[in-house]
């Protein structure tokens, strides 16, 4: 993640919070008086954030907050154990709060998750990974979280690689047509992936020579058919219907690749609290 790119996407998150100013925290706290503020786990969760996201809110709103005690990204936590220590300013560490507990625990709560469906395919040699469908203005910091469950990161834009889908195959004529363009079109560096929904699908991508074929919705017996006629011609992705029930049947098929849609937009917010200590 770049550095410079996330603290201007903080800066728009804290000014969408704090508006002309905290007219709670101002009445109460008009001084500099000082307080230290602790991060816990109040559920099991996979820590996400703490290693830069939220120090990095702190900083924004006041560089004279010190954070300390980081949990690493990636580490599983149990209820009660501390995740971040921030001192600094009361009314700086009440004016970051909110954004940086609404980030900490939307990135847990994707990690968790992600973590979730790589142990249940464990120890089989299949890759999860996350699609686009994230939420418009975080999908940096979501497939970061992906990432730090132990999951992999599928394109992250149009840009990143090429993906022909049922609707370019419907508006295009064919697979092989659609891939024939691409090849006239992208860079040589790029590598072609086609959406296939049945069995002949697939066979037309491997007639046009394609790098990965996404077996789409297609149901278990469908999927072991077309990992046995690709062998390895190609890379083969499953997707569509994915779930923690039906993950490790759909590995088991001998897929490479499982990519699934809720590990961004269906993913819980982990339960995280931000409690400050006694003076």
């Amino acid at each position: 993640m770049d550095r410079l790119t996330i603290i201007r996407q903080i800066e728009g998150f804290l000014q969408e919070d704090i508006g002309t100013g905290d007219i709670t925290t101002e009445a109460i706290f008009p001084g500099n008086q000082m307080a230290t503020a602790v991060f816990a786990a109040r559920s099991p969760l996979v820590a996400c954030g703490f290693t830069m996201i939220v120090p990095l809110v702190f900083e924004v709103v006041d560089p004279a907050i010190r954070c300390r005690d980081n949990v690493p990204d990636g580490i599983i936590v149990q209820v009660g154990q501390r995740l971040l220590v921030v001192q600094g300013p009361v009314a700086s560490l009440l004016l970051g709060e909110r954004v940086a507990l609404n980030l900490a625990q939307r990135l847990c709560g994707i990690a968790t998750l992600t973590n979730r469906f790589v142990r249940a395919i464990d120890p089989l040699p299949v890759k999860i990974v996350d699609t686009r469908k994230t939420t418009p203005g975080l999908r940096v910091l979501e497939k970061y979280a992906v990432r730090a469950g132990g999951g992999g990161n599928h394109r992250f834009n149009l840009a990143d690689g090429v993906l022909i889908k049922d609707n370019h195959i419907m508006a295009c004529g064919s697979i092989r047509q659609a891939v024939a363009a691409v090849r006239a079109r992208a860079p040589h560096t790029l590598r072609i992936e086609v959406e296939a929904e049945t069995l002949g699908q697939v066979e037309e991508c491997l007639e046009a020579g394609v790098d990965i074929v996404m077996l789409d919705n297609m149901d278990l017996d469908a999927m072991r058919q077309a990992v046995m006629r690709i062998g390895q011609r190609a890379l083969v992705e499953a997707s569509g219907g994915v779930t923690l029930e039906n993950v490790r049947a759909i590995a088991e098929t001998g897929v490479d690749l499982i990519s699934a849609g809720c590990l961004t937009h269906s993913a819980p917010a982990c339960d995280i609290g931000m409690d400050m200590l006694a003076s």
